[in-house]
This record gives C-alpha cells, sequence and structure tokens, in this order.
C-alpha cells in the first residue's frame, strides 16, 4: 500500500541542522495512535528502518505527522522526498503510549528535535486537566521548532538557547532546576517529562533526583526490528535489562544506565558518516 507525502515543510535549516516536518496518510495508524508512540518506516527499498516519534494526528484521523532531522543516510533520503512521493514501507503505532494522570503540576522538557516528541505529550497532559510547565531548549533561535503549538498548551513557558540568541541564555535544566528549588507541598510538581539529546535528559535525571520528582524520558536507542525480536535497542533500566521498542519507549530517567545508552548510540556513528559520504548526503 502506498504512503504517500500529504504536505513538507522544513522547520529549520542551518548548516549541518535541517528539521523537516511531512505530513503522511496513514489512516491506520492515526486510528489507534496515541501520544507518546512512535512508527518505523523505510524511505526506499534498500534503506534502513528507522523509527520516529507521531507529532500530530489530523482532526479527521486520516493522516499523522512526523519530524525529523536529517543526521544520517535514511533521514537524509527521507527529506529530498516531497510532496506526492510515497515511502517504502511504514508500520505502526509502536511503543507503549504515555500514561497520561492528572498529576496537578507536570513540567515538560524538549531539547532539539525531541521538542516534536514532547507536542503530543504536553497537550494530552493539557487535556487531562494538568497545569503544564514547558522548558524548551536549542542550540539557536534558528534550531527553535514548534513555539506557537507548545505556547498553546502550556501555562507556563520557558525558552533556553546555548547561545543566548532567544530565551535566556543556558540550558533547560538551569530553569528546571530554579522551578523545582522553592515548591513544596500542594504546590509541588509531580511530574517531569523529558525528550531531547541524551546528555540533556541525563543532566534532568540528575537535576530531579534530589528533589523526588517523578521523571521519565523517551528514549531513542537504535532499533531494528522495532518489535523485540532484534535486541538492538537494548537498555539497562533498574539493572533490568528492557526494549525501547516493546517496553517503552518511555522509562524511569532515574534508573536508565546512560553511560551504557550513551556507549551502545555511538556504535555505528562511523559507518553513518561513512554511508553518508558514499551517498554524497
Amino acid at each position: 500500500m502506498s504512503i504517500k507525502i500529504l504536505e513538507k515543510k522544513v522547520l529549520a535549516d542551518v548548516p549541518g541542522s535541517r528539521i523537516v516536518q511531512i505530513k503522511l496518510a496513514a489512516q491506520n495508524i492515526a486510528v489507534r495512535a496515541k501520544a507518546g508512540q512512535f512508527i518505523v518506516l523505510m524511505a526506499s527499498e534498500e534503506g534502513e528502518r528507522i523509527p520516529l516519534t507521531i507529532a500530530e494526528i489530523d482532526e479527521n484521523k486520516t493522516a499523522i505527522t512526523i519530524i525529523f532531522q536529517e543526521a544520517g543516510l535514511t533521514t537524509s533520503l527521507l527529506g529530498k522526498l516531497d510532496v506526492g512521493d510515497s515511502l517504502y514501507a511504514l508500520a505502526g503505532p509502536l511503543g507503549h503510549p504515555t500514561e497520561i494522570h492528572k498529576y496537578g503540576k507536570v513540567i515538560i522538557v524538549g531539547g532539539g528535535v525531541g521538542i516534536a516528541e514532547i507536542y503530543p505529550v504536553a497537550r494530552a497532559f493539557k487535556e487531562a486537566g494538568n497545569e503544564v510547565t514547558t522548558i524548551l531548549g536549542a542550540r539557536a533561535k534558528e534550531l527553535l521548532i514548534l513555539e506557537p503549538e507548545l505556547k498553546k498548551v502550556s501555562d507556563n513557558f520557558y525558552i533556553t538557547t546555548d547561545n543566548g540568541s532567544y530565551g535566556k541564555k543556558g540550558f533547560v535544566t538551569d530553569i528546571l532546576k530554579d522551578l523545582l528549588a522553592p515548591t513544596t507541598g500542594s504546590g509541588a510538581y509531580k511530574l517531569v517529562y523529558a525528550v531531547g539529546p541524551i546528555p540533556m535528559m541525563r543532566k534532568v535525571a540528575e537535576t530531579t533526583k534530589p528533589f523526588n520528582v517523578k521523571t521519565l524520558v523517551s528514549l531513542n536507542a537504535l532499533m531494528v526490528d522495532a518489535t523485540g525480536m532484534c535486541g538492538c535497542c537494548r537498555v539497562s533500566v533498574g539493572g533490568k535489562t528492557k526494549f525501547s521498542c516493546v517496553d517503552g519507549p518511555e522509562f524511569d530517567a532515574h534508573e536508565v544506565d546512560w553511560d551504557e545508552l550513551i556507549k551502545r548510540n555511538n556504535i555505528y556513528r562511523e559507518k553513518e558518516q561513512h554511508i553518508c559520504k558514499l551517498n554524497n548526503l
């Protein structure tokens, strides 16, 4: 079955960092998908399978939106497709959806392209009656995405940039720590949810742990089949082996073995760069 691209939009385009949004005709997935779940796609028959979070479902539940940064072979090939083109394969929704409860006060943290992943979660928490505080982080203003969309579902909203070109200069954890420090009793935050680069998520976990605040992260571990068969996406959580595809993608940030995760995610970095060069990407 053909999976056509209905819309395409470049959200950010600076040297080395191009972020693209595409809308796909995928009714079978759209009617079932919930916040926090992902899809696996193949851009071409010869291409690899990659996981991408479902950023949005259209109102008629006939299409889904995904957002990605052109970082490797498949995302670069995907970025070259245009409206009317078709993907070779698409599977989903996969993974466990986010458990949405009325906690009271929650903080949602997104860094880089991880901002695309927090959008449906922030919206779901807001619809469940929570007070949502959102913190976005990017290297520079030009790389910040979905600001208007997230503002609409946030009661409190903060932005940080590494270079100070927009919002507060610094990191998301600077604001996170300030928010957590004075809160006690009924005013305390009950949950922190974070998605972004692994170092950022690790720092979020380190920041929230002293305050004993429940913290969830959505892990971008390497995946192949996304059904738990290959074992490629295994991570250690609380001393036990878990698979991001079938046990996650969300886990308790305070129990993740971050050193192991970083090491595993860097296994194929050199080979990925090599194959991109071979394909002139």
